[in-house]
């Protein structure tokens, strides 16, 4: 979309909810729409829309639930890696579409999420940090144990965690087609033991040193 179009949509939009009215709360992907208040979970609310069945998740709600679910400190390599999960789920047809804050019209930052055989979009204000998960989404984001994690996604941390785990992840499957998985294993352990020996860079001198040719 080009910064011209975008101003005139974000106008548009505005211009949507001065006329209707200043205190209804929009969907971001449709402001003609008007959310209504629900639940995503147990003391978790969110203003979910009837037409498309996204949920706007207020900030202030989010971290007042998430701060009873969740030690912040939590280790993300105890967490699942999303793309070598096989789920069955397909994105709402609005996740590709620009989302505008409802709160205070800014558009959305998008985290992406990899899933073994699609992808899908979790969205943010950069502004008032409320957050808007299209239909199905949610769902998802419990099966990842990523629900109460959700502002992870959008840092660099997470971004870098992510790609050094996937490319671990595509060196292991790698090792394992052209080794079968019994040696592949032996292999690994062996490999876990020489990390977390104080010299088991003796052992992998050794073991450069077998196929040197």
């Amino acid at each position: 979309m080009g910064k011209s179009n975008g101003l005139i949509l974000k106008v548009f939009y505005e211009s949507i909810g001065a006329n209707k009215g200043a205190d209804a709360v929009r969907c971001p992907k449709d402001f003609d729409v008007i959310l209504e208040t629900g639940q995503l979970t147990e003391d978790l609310s969110a203003e979910c829309c009837p037409m498309c069945q996204g949920a706007w998740i207020e900030s202030e709600d989010y971290q007042k639930w998430q701060r009873s679910q969740v030690d912040l400190s939590e280790n993300l390599d105890d967490l699942p890696l999303p793309s070598t999960l096989e789920i069955d789920y397909r994105p709402s047809p609005l996740d590709g579409r620009a989302g505008l804050c409802p709160n205070c019209g800014h558009y959305l930052v998008r985290g992406r999420i990899n899933l073994r055989s699609t992808a899908f979009f979790v969205e943010r204000c950069p502004v008032c940090k409320g957050m808007w998960c299209d239909r199905g989404e949610w769902a998802i984001l419990e099966q990842l144990k990523l629900d109460s994690l959700i502002p992870l996604i959008f840092t660099d941390d997470w971004q870098t965690h992510i790609r050094a785990k996937e490319g671990e992840y595509r060196e292991k499957q790698a090792t394992i087609d052209k080794l079968g998985h019994e040696i592949a294993e032996k292999i690994f352990e062996l490999a876990n033991l020489l990390e977390k020996h104080p010299n088991g860079d003796f052992g992998v001198a050794y073991l450069m040193r077998r196929f040197e040719t």
